[in-house]
C-alpha cells in the first residue's frame, strides 16, 4: 500500500512542473486525493461491501470533484491532472502510466447490464473535456485529443481528435515513449486537414490566375466587366484550419 502511495506522489512530480514539494501533493493535489479513495471503496466493493464501497466513493466525490465508482479498475501511477469534472464508470478498466485532464468522461451508452464503459491501455493521455463513450479499446501508448468524442476503438500509439472522434498518426506516438500534456502532439498525419489546405491552395492559385488572364485581356484593349467578388484570404483560412 505503501509503494503505491509512494509511486502516485513521484508520477506527480515526473508529470506536473508546478508540483514543488511532497507535502503540497499530498495536501493539495485532489487527484492524489482521489486515487486514495478509490483504493479503499475499490477493495471494499471487491470484498462484498458494496453500499460502504459506493458511500466512500460519493465522499472522494464531494472532496476532490472527481466521481470513480468503486466497480472501475485501476492500474498503477495513473495520474489526474487538476481532476474536476472527471466521471469513471463501474466497468471502466485504466492501464498503468495514464494520464487524464479535467472534465474527461469514461462513460456507458447503454442501460444493460455488464461491461459497458472504455478500456484504456497503458501509457494513454486523455485530454481535458474528451468523453470516451461504451465498451471500445483505447490502445497502448494512445493519445485522446482535448474535447474529442470517441465512440470507436483507437488503435496503440495513435491519436484520436474532433467529434466524433478520427484516428490520426502520430509521428512520435508510444515509440519515443515521451509525454504529451494535453494529448497535444505535434505534426499530426491528420488527412482532413490536409485535404482543405489543398483546396485553399487550389482556390488561391485560380484567384491568382483569373486575375493575370483579366489583365492580360485589358492590356488587349477587351472591355473586361467589372465584377469583383469576395476575394479569398487563404492566409486566414489556413489559420482557421491549423
Amino acid at each position: 500500500m505503501f509503494s503505491r502511495i509512494q509511486e502516485d506522489i513521484a508520477v506527480v512530480f515526473e508529470r506536473d512542473p508546478a508540483a514543488r514539494t511532497t507535502w503540497e501533493v499530498i495536501t493539495c493535489y485532489p487527484g492524489f486525493h482521489a486515487m486514495l479513495f478509490h483504493r479503499l471503496a475499490h477493495w471494499l466493493w471487491e470484498s462484498g461491501l458494496r453500499w460502504l464501497g459506493r458511500l466512500v466513493s460519493h465522499i472522494g466525490r464531494w472532496a476532490t470533484g472527481i466521481e470513480i465508482h468503486p466497480g472501475a479498475t485501476i492500474g498503477k501511477r495513473f495520474f489526474i491532472d487538476h481532476g474536476m469534472g472527471v466521471v469513471i464508470g463501474e466497468t471502466a478498466e485504466i492501464g498503468d502510466d495514464c494520464t487524464m485532464y479535467h472534465g474527461v468522461t469514461l462513460g456507458g451508452t447503454s442501460w444493460n447490464k455488464g461491461k459497458r464503459h472504455p478500456t484504456l491501455g497503458s501509457n494513454v493521455v486523455v485530454g481535458a473535456g474528451a468523453k470516451i463513450l461504451g465498451p471500445i479499446r483505447i490502445g497502448d501508448g494512445a493519445k485522446i485529443g482535448s474535447n474529442a468524442v470517441v465512440v470507436k476503438d483507437v488503435p496503440a500509439g495513435a491519436t484520436a481528435i474532433g467529434i466524433p472522434a478520427r484516428v490520426v498518426d502520430a509521428q512520435n506516438g508510444d515509440a519515443t515513449g515521451r509525454f504529451a500534456a494535453y494529448a497535444v502532439v505535434r505534426d499530426l498525419n491528420d488527412p482532413l486537414a490536409k485535404a482543405i489546405h489543398e483546396i485553399i491552395g487550389h482556390c488561391a492559385d485560380t484567384d491568382r490566375r483569373i486575375e493575370e488572364i483579366l489583365s492580360a485581356l485589358k492590356r488587349l484593349g477587351l472591355e473586361v466587366e467589372a465584377k469583383q467578388g469576395d476575394q479569398l484570404d487563404a492566409n486566414y483560412l489556413n489559420k482557421i484550419v491549423d
